[in-house]
């Protein structure tokens, strides 16, 4: 029997300012550190990226023809205030007040980030969210946000604040490109909490139209095996990467439970963090302000007991295998062989978001409603002529959606899912190869071919069935 969603389910597309617009240098734009960051690798330029900054109109023309009734945006900081503070810049202003016009003519309901990994470069500089002065500047780009786009119903403070941290000082793969630093983990992941609860609370006590919440990278974790070694390991992986975060999203302090693993793994690694008495007094008061939570959701992993030195070789090509991430003081992320996978090498296990749904539901009653903000494969899409057949992507999205038709059965309020992504993007990490979309975009051309996936996506949002 096939599987639904409910009638009022919402069927969106997923994209990030500087992932899609290109237009780096254009309107206005102060930089930011991938600027510099990317240059200097000279792998691969953020310009064109999709050229959303140009393209905007037809990209969400195709949202309305293909049945998608909402989207994923970010606004790009640095557009509305090139160094962060000071100056608004106006033409930056008047592109977004253009996009959400266009989305309200089209009858799709953006749902807008206001930091997705792009912080401005000389806030960067200072320390990023390690210096609490970009708290205070964040707080400020927020307001006036949420004073100039009065349109918009639908925000989130956050896009990934764990990646955000361990992207910076774990892997060392995102600017400033740091390994190992837990103390700066720990702290980015504390300070951005309380740059999210003062965000919440201005929000609230403005009396701001609409809705905020935040998104979270949620990847559930799971025991290699049945011995306690195992299960200790992956409760070390998940009182950082999940527990830290949503403790902080809907308790407003950190759980003695996650302390004693926080506590843990920093002595494991000679760090130390700063927490301060008035920060839980924010987050605390914020704590049942959230309206929703955003869940990045594209895998999971399977962890095992480790006691060597941290090494982590990131897998930014797909061979299969060749990934290790053995952490000091938390654990090692085992290869299954048995299970699925995609293309990039991302296990295919949807039982993990089923049970990170249910666990939301059990451990934080207070998570009011839910949206999957970002879930999708990354494949090597084949160009045939404008015709892309890519039914792995089919089958990997049906998966996932059929998890959370089960979770929404038993009883989790899911009010929608955005698939990353939209059309095909700038990738971080990978460049242009590694493609997403509903949407093939030639980068040369900049032309939208849509896939596949596109006219199956538009007949599950219709009929709410997954076929």
């Amino acid at each position: 029997m096939l599987k639904t969603l409910p009638k009022d389910f919402m069927f969106g597309g997923a994209t990030a300012a500087y992932q899609a617009e290109g237009a780096t240098k254009e309107g206005g734009k102060g930089p930011v550190a991938w600027d510099e960051f990317l240059k200097k690798q000279g792998r691969f330029s953020p310009d064109p990226a999709s050229d959303f900054y140009h393209k905007f109109e037809e990209d969400i023309k195709l949202c309305e023809k293909f049945s998608i009734d909402s989207i994923r945006v970010s606004i790009a900081w640095t557009r509305i205030f090139p160094n962060g503070v000071g100056e608004v810049n106006k033409e930056g202003v008047e592109f977004y007040h253009r996009v959400f016009a266009e989305c309200a003519k089209r009858n799709v309901t953006p749902f807008v980030t206001l930091h997705h990994f792009d912080t401005p470069k000389n806030l960067f500089d200072n320390g990023d969210f390690l210096n609490r002065e970009t708290i205070d500047a964040f707080v400020k780009y927020a307001e006036f946000c949420f004073n100039e786009f009065k349109e918009v119903r639908y925000w989130s403070t956050f896009n990934e604040i764990y990646p955000v941290a361990t992207n910076q000082y774990l892997l060392g793969v995102f600017p400033p490109g740091i390994k190992f630093d837990f103390t700066k983990i720990i702290q980015c992941l504390h300070n951005m909490m309380l740059a999210h609860a003062m965000t919440v609370n201005l929000f609230k006590e403005g009396n701001y139209p609409g809705e905020i919440g935040v998104v979270h990278s949620l990847e559930t974790k799971y025991p290699a095996s049945d011995s306690e070694e195992d299960k200790r390991a992956a409760f070390l992986e998940d009182a950082l990467s999940i527990r830290f975060l949503l403790d902080a999203t809907y308790l407003g302090y950190y759980s003695d439970e996650t302390m004693e693993a926080i506590n843990y793994i920093c002595k494991s690694n000679n760090a130390t963090y700063d927490f301060k008495d008035e920060d839980f007094e924010i987050m605390k008061k914020a704590a049942n302000r959230n309206d929703y939570l955003g869940i990045n959701h594209y895998q999971c992993h399977f962890i095992k007991a480790y006691d060597g030195e941290s090494m982590i070789h990131h897998n930014g090509t797909g061979d299969k295998g060749s990934s290790v991430y053995r952490v000091k003081g938390i654990g090692e992320r085992i290869y299954r062989e048995d299970l699925p996978r995609t293309d990039w090498d991302w296990l295919i296990y949807p039982e993990g978001m089923y049970d990170i749904l249910m666990r939301i539901k059990n451990d934080y009653p207070n998570y009011n409603k839910i949206y999957i903000t970002e879930n999708g494969m990354g494949y090597k899409d084949e160009f045939e002529d404008g015709i892309i057949m890519d039914k792995p992507r089919i089958d990997y999205v049906k998966v996932y959606l059929e998890a959370i038709s089960d979770a929404i059965a038993d009883g989790v309020n899911v009010k929608g899912y955005f698939i990353w992504s939209l059309m095909d993007l700038f990738s971080w990490t990978n460049g242009y190869n590694k493609r997403y979309g509903l949407f093939y975009v030639d980068f040369e051309t900049q032309k939208r071919y849509p896939k596949e996936s596109a006219y199956w996506y538009k007949t599950v949002s219709e009929t709410k069935t997954i076929i």
